[in-house]
């Protein structure tokens, strides 16, 4: 049975979620085991409750889960959260969600803290504002571990998606006319050399494509990124819902290739 349990007022709270369904298990998932999922979440202009809400459910579909969500930071630009304080912070997780938003946080010992547990192995999945989380740091060992270097964003629109990998994993039944709900385009400035786009959106201000979706090798651990997510509509669509939560499986080493 599943205990569903959100920090809609404490943001403080580390809280364990057990699977959703405890019978539901796709075919395209590997292995028994629930997967131990951190979700990281909290910070700036998102609606992170709700947001957490629905990516918590939507991937509980699909495999076992056994959730633990942090929720931290206040509502602000700079956080340094304490779960980062306990070296092993990430030894008991299968994956690790970062949907966080801390643009304005520079410290390089902190960020640090945080990215060799990912170069260690700590498979990653990375939604949207985490782009833009300590971008005004001056060292780029985040941005490496995310896979792309993102510090500003087109306007909001309905983006047209072009998938690139069609046969990835991660992509299976997306549709090939998919069209987001009101979201934000992130200029990505590069994609690292570890990084593989698996979708593109051209942007509506200067003409070029921009990696949207895509994969990375980050030392060990391997990581999946999107730049949509900003809007609770994006949040309520099952097509994002879906190649997310894919996304996360397979980052977890758990969908089959």
């Amino acid at each position: 049975m599943i205990h569903r349990i959100f920090a809609l007022l404490a943001l403080s709270a580390m809280l364990l979620l057990a699977p959703q369904n405890s019978s539901a298990q796709s075919s395209d998932v590997k292995g028994k085991k629930p997967v131990r999922a951190l979700l990281i979440t909290g910070g700036c202009c998102h609606n992170y409750a709700f947001q957490s809400a629905q990516l918590t459910n939507a991937v509980s579909k699909l495999a076992k889960v056994e959730w633990t969500v942090v929720m931290e930071g206040g509502t602000g630009t700079q956080a340094m959260i304490p779960l980062y304080d306990d070296p092993k912070w990430a030894k008991k997780f299968d994956v690790v969600i970062h949907n966080e938003c801390f643009a304005n946080t520079t410290n390089q010992a902190y960020i640090r803290k945080i990215t060799q547990a990912h170069h260690d192995g700590a498979p990653a999945v990375v939604i949207h504002c985490a782009m833009h989380t300590y971008r005004a740091t001056d060292i780029d060992d985040w941005r490496e571990m995310l896979g792309v270097t993102s510090r500003r964003h087109d306007h909001q629109s309905k983006y047209a998606v072009k998938l690139i990998e069609t046969k990835h994993p991660i992509l299976k039944g997306m549709p090939t006319d998919w069209v987001t709900p009101m979201d934000e385009l992130y200029v990505i400035e590069k994609l690292w050399p570890n990084a593989k786009a698996l979708a593109t959106s051209k942007s509506e201000k200067d003409g070029n494509d921009y990696p949207v979706i895509w994969t990375n090798q980050y030392g060990k651990a391997r990581v999946f990124g999107t730049t949509y997510g900003h809007s609770d509509d994006t949040f309520k669509d099952e097509v994002f819902l879906n190649y997310v939560s894919r996304g996360i499986l397979w980052a977890a080493g758990r969908l089959k290739e």
